[in-house]
């Protein structure tokens, strides 16, 4: 019975930082239909400028801020700069679906050699900003930690502020009008182009406190986000693909399925474990489990 409870806690928790990750894929996704396979490249390269901060202030919070802001600057530059240039040369037929793929994974491709260039291909680990030795409950000590709470804590934070400025705001407004009807927002008078970048931005944002909270827990490298990306995209599915708190709740339900497979069958399994959670989702709910007036959610 305490193991399972570990399991259950822990698997909240790398759930947690799932979410993160599959909340910045929707984030794109519904403003701009393009499944942002760079996310992990802008994350990865905005940890590293936190990674910095926090290593030469010795101030976790301080570089997360930098994390996010770099983040939040670097979505915006790649929309602006890049994907807006892409949409007016590809705007139909098969080049049109094809083109953002190849272009995000170029640009992951890029920005990953641009940081091994920079920081290099070793491992890199930053202070946790809380203690990562387990609870200790008596005589027993169970291996969830107070930085694993700050992480669930943490994301439930940010899903709370997005659906709050989604929900309660003129930018959310804007936000969900550009990407379920651009043409009815432009002749409303929204700036669709402006209000999508400012969407990236939020992702980019996003993105950061996924890749510094990961880092937290783990360690840092050109390639310690791929796998992030790939469950957080798992999770993005599961949940629906336009919904936030799908996205969320696909993330909690991957993570604890995974940490179930890492516990009691083994971790040769984890990476597949996450493709089978996938399609047992789907085939009971093909569209997502939060498909269902998704339209009316964050």
């Amino acid at each position: 019975m305490q193991k399972l409870l570990e399991t259950f806690l822990i698997g909240l928790s790398t759930g947690s930082i799932y979410a993160l990750m599959s909340i910045a894929l929707v984030l794109v996704w519904r403003s701009t239909r393009v499944v942002n396979f760079a996310q992990a490249g802008q994350a990865m390269l905005s940890t590293y400028i936190g990674f910095e901060i926090a290593t030469r202030t010795e101030i976790f919070w301080l570089g997360l801020l930098f994390a996010i802001a770099a983040g939040a600057l670097l979505g915006a530059g790649v929309d602006y700069f890049f994907m807006r240039v892409l949409f007016k040369h590809a705007v139909s037929g098969p080049a049109a679906v094809v083109a953002p793929v190849i272009a995000t994974l170029g640009l992951l491709g890029l920005v990953r050699s641009i940081v091994g260039l920079v920081w290099g291909g070793e491992f890199k680990s930053i202070k946790a900003p809380a203690s990562t030795d387990g609870f200790t409950i008596g005589e027993t000590t169970i291996p969830f930690s107070p930085l694993n709470l700050l992480i669930i804590v943490t994301v439930f934070v940010i899903l709370i502020a997005l659906a709050i400025i989604f929900q309660r705001t003129n930018l959310g407004l804007s936000l969900r009008a550009s990407a379920y009807a651009p043409e009815i927002a432009q002749l409303a008078g929204i700036r669709t182009a402006r209000t999508r970048t400012i969407g990236w931005a939020i992702a980019g944002g996003v993105g950061g406190v996924a890749g510094m909270l990961n880092t937290a827990s783990n360690f840092l490298s050109p390639y310690s986000l791929d796998l992030l990306l790939v469950f957080g995209f798992i999770a993005a599915v599961i949940g629906g693909l336009e919904s936030m708190v799908g996205s969320v709740v696909g993330a909690l339900i991957l993570g604890i399925a995974l940490t179930f497979i890492l516990n009691y069958v083994g971790t040769s399994l984890v990476f597949i474990g996450g493709f089978v959670v996938l399609i047992v989702v789907l085939l009971v709910k093909p569209d997502g489990i939060m498909a269902k007036g998704r339209a009316r959610r964050a």
